[in-house]
């Protein structure tokens, strides 16, 4: 019997996501590969309990779910954390609901919630600043350098970045939501290869744009300018790979407007 079901839809996600796994590999060490590797095995043994009964496979949406779940925590959270987040994701966010294609909820972000409410020091406040030159993080386990906060909490106390370090992600943050760059190609090819929805990408990012300049140009106390605040933090990687999930997401062409 097969392992895994391959799936066409899921390997072209996860080469979208893989610039951003090895760029978080350069910035924040070694470690995020251990990261990386331990939570995929969890995430495919723990659905493969499930589907092992019936006589099937784990599905390839399993690893996609994993990486990105990584891909949204901390650079220092601990490994046993993040197993425990991806057992708890891949259980009650998936598994409970019948498996692949009928959960109603992202997986990767029902496990970041449960870790976010149960571990809530780790995912606020446990933060890295990246390596800088060559050859970064490639030869070296973890970044001892620790900083307090995400560009996107430090720019509502009045910090500034320059649209550069944002853009190219040199810059702290979550383990892959620092480069919008990456982000930005990684969704393109989502989008050229049809693997993610323009319905849903496009009004979300109109969404964020027009009601941030309204917040902003309204003087509202914490809005940051609404180009900075677009390459801040993790937003294109969440409305390209998370928000244009096929399963959780709308399912209509008129659905996906609104969703997004």
């Amino acid at each position: 019997m097969k392992l895994v079901l391959k799936q066409k839809l899921m390997v072209r996600v996860l080469i979208g996501v893989a610039p951003l796994a090895a760029f978080a590999v350069y910035q924040f060490g070694l470690r995020i590969l251990l990261l990386l590797a331990a939570v995929n095995a969890v995430a495919f043994l723990t659905e493969y309990a499930f589907t092992r009964r019936e006589g099937k496979p784990a599905s390839m949406a399993v690893f996609v779910t994993a990486t990105l779940f990584v891909l949204g925590l901390p650079p220092p959270i601990p490994v046993w954390m993040a197993i425990i987040g991806i057992i708890f994701a891949v259980v009650f966010g998936k598994m409970v609901f019948g498996g692949f294609g009928r959960n109603i909820f992202n997986p990767a972000l029902t496990g970041r919630a449960f870790l976010y409410v149960s571990f809530g020091g780790y995912m606020t406040a446990m933060w890295h600043e990246p390596f800088s030159g060559f050859p970064g993080g490639l030869t070296k386990y973890a970044v001892d350098a620790v900083t307090q906060a995400t560009p996107g909490m430090l720019m509502r106390t009045g910090e500034t970045f320059t649209l550069s370090e944002l853009f190219f992600g040199s810059i702290s943050g979550t383990i892959g939501g620092t480069s919008a760059l990456l982000a930005i190609l990684g969704g393109t090819y989502l989008l050229v290869t049809k693997t993610a929805n323009y319905r849903i990408v496009i009004p979300g990012i109109l969404g964020y744009l027009i009601t941030q300049t309204i917040l902003w140009k309204a003087g509202v106390a914490d809005a940051s300018h609404p180009v900075y605040g677009i390459l801040a933090g993790s937003f294109m990687i969440g409305i390209f790979f998370y928000a244009t999930d096929p399963v959780s997401a709308s399912q209509t062409d008129e659905g996906r407007w609104i969703y997004g």
